[in-house]
């Protein structure tokens, strides 16, 4: 599979070499690199190229780099039924650049980078109706960017009692949880469902 990836990788970039600045394979995924402006190539040269046909678009996300002066990746996960492979292609941008929209090899892309745009603040150009997705109206903020705040916001919900919506602050419950280390990944010191059959070592290994 791995020299299969290599070749699709190999192909790509000898076919669009301004738009491809590289692929890896880590861990029995291709992952190529393509500058943010050519997304559109890439994205439809590997739709309709017979040798790779990766018609299905799984996911559109993105990555905070803040650290970085482009903090941003975007990362387009496709998949091919016909040859049974994935790929994985990322892009770098800025908070004020865009990028080409896809919508148009992949219509299954609106909601994935309306959803980039929520929650990172990613622009899109050429999107049908790039709007938030996630998040209330008039909210202020991307809350997966690494220099959200975790407070100092509200939360919006339907009071059933008050038959209206009311405002709260965020309330972060993680933080006043009891955790009492009994789980099975901390190791518990109770018997388990299923453990009692290996009582005594003489259950089936």
């Amino acid at each position: 599979m791995e020299e299969k990836l290599r070749e699709i990788g190999e192909h790509v970039a000898r076919a669009l070499p301004k738009a491809v600045t590289g692929f890896d394979i880590k861990l029995g995924e291709l992952t190529i690199d393509a500058n943010a402006e050519a997304i559109e190539d890439v994205a439809r040269f590997l739709c309709h190229d017979p040798r790779c046909w990766f018609w299905s678009i799984i996911d559109v996300c993105g990555v905070d780099w803040p650290q970085r002066e482009k903090r941003f990746d975007v990362v387009y996960h496709l998949l091919s039924p016909k040859h049974n492979m994935r790929v994985r292609v990322k892009v770098q941008t800025d908070e004020a650049t865009p990028v080409p929209s896809i919508c148009g090899v992949y219509p299954g892309a609106n909601w994935f980078e309306r959803e980039a745009y929520d929650l990172y603040g990613i622009l899109f150009t050429g999107h049908p109706e790039l709007r938030r997705l996630l998040t209330d109206y008039g909210f202020d903020g991307h809350p997966l960017r690494k220099d959200f705040p975790l407070t100092g916001f509200v939360e919006v919900r339907y009071d059933d009692e008050q038959k209206r919506v009311v405002y709260e602050p965020v309330k972060l419950t993680q933080e006043f949880r009891n955790f009492d280390f009994l789980s099975p990944w901390e190791g518990a010191d109770y018997i388990l469902p299923g453990d009692e059959k290996k009582s005594n070592g003489k259950g089936a290994a």
